[in-house]
């Protein structure tokens, strides 16, 4: 086993890192800090909402990661980064019990993976709408609230709940700035308007985990910032615990708390200044790795395999993201 894979195990890399510099020295640190220890100093710290213990993950029987230990807890902003195919979304999907994970274990808001779904907003990767689609923005807001209810609504209650479910859905669209024109419909909307639409969506039931795949995919960079920053006021106003799929870190920078990275079957957690280093790459992926900073700040990612992925768009296709 790696250094940088006994890190990731024993969570969380804060303490790892400041034992010192490279991924050696943090699985020293974090021995000397083992999980027990941790939740007793975090006495004020509520119930994690998301824990993995020792997790694996196959889709189409090749196994994607395994060994993964990692800790989210309410209120924290973590972006979850990796190369093509490396498993970013099977994590989500893990947390969402879609995905067997055993030996190890997925904890959900203190349950089993898939027993808590209803208390997570979840956004996939979205693949646009159609240009004929009439479906209005509040229209599909107020889907995330009752699209999956059957049958006719009861008649004792009905004007109440009603009432109710229309506040809910101004309440929500407003929290995303989109009221001047949630009232038109999706094909009107420009890209970053309708992914605000999505995300109001993914709120509407007051989740405690919203976890958004690849939000900023295709969006120009004001949009992205914007974006990015909306997602953070929800995280700390609402206190939600925040996963957000991403190919680039840099629009992210400002407003993380943690980084969750996925390569070579692995996962390592911790802070961006201490998770996406040379030393600790090159240990992660295997082959050598170099991150320089621009002097506007953003982070450059040289070496191999698909370094790319860090500071630039998209690119090939990808059996998982």
């Amino acid at each position: 086993m790696s250094g940088a894979q006994a890190s990731a195990r024993s969570n969380p890399p804060v303490a790892e890192a400041s034992a010192g510099t490279g991924p050696a020295a943090a699985q020293a640190s974090a021995r000397s800090n083992p999980p027990a220890a941790q939740a007793s100093a975090r006495t004020s710290q509520p119930v994690a909402a998301i824990e993995l213990r020792g997790a694996r993950a196959s889709m189409g029987g090749r196994e994607v990661w395994s060994d993964v230990d990692l800790v989210v807890h309410p209120g924290e902003f973590v972006a979850v980064l990796g190369s093509n195919g490396s498993g970013k979304s099977t994590l989500l999907k893990a947390i969402l019990g879609l995905v067997e994970t055993e030996p190890g274990t997925v904890g959900v808001l203190g349950g089993p993976a898939g027993s808590a779904n209803r208390e997570i907003g979840y956004l996939p990767q979205r693949h646009g709408f159609g240009s004929a689609l009439a479906l209005r923005g509040v229209d599909l807001v107020r889907l995330g609230l009752d699209g999956a209810s059957w049958g006719l609504p009861s008649p004792i209650g009905r004007r109440a709940s009603r009432r109710q479910a229309r506040a809910r859905v101004q309440e929500v669209i407003e929290l995303v700035g989109a009221s001047a024109y949630a009232g038109r419909t999706l094909s009107e909307l420009s890209g970053g308007e309708q992914q605000r639409i999505l995300i109001a969506q993914a709120l509407v039931r007051r989740p405690r985990i919203l976890m958004l795949d690849e939000p900023l995919d295709s969006l120009d960079l004001p949009n992205q910032a914007a974006v990015t920053a909306l997602v953070q006021h929800i995280c700390r106003a609402e206190n939600v615990a925040v996963l957000l799929v991403a190919h680039d870190v840099n629009p992210l920078l400002a407003y993380l708390d943690q980084v969750i990275y996925l390569a070579g079957g692995r996962a390592l957690q911790g802070p961006v200044e201490q998770v996406i280093t040379g030393p600790t790459l090159s240990e992660l992926y295997g082959v050598a790795i170099e991150v320089l900073r621009t002097r506007d700040g953003r982070l450059v990612v040289v070496g191999q395999p698909e370094a790319p992925h860090l500071h630039g768009p998209r690119h090939g296709a990808r059996p998982d993201g």
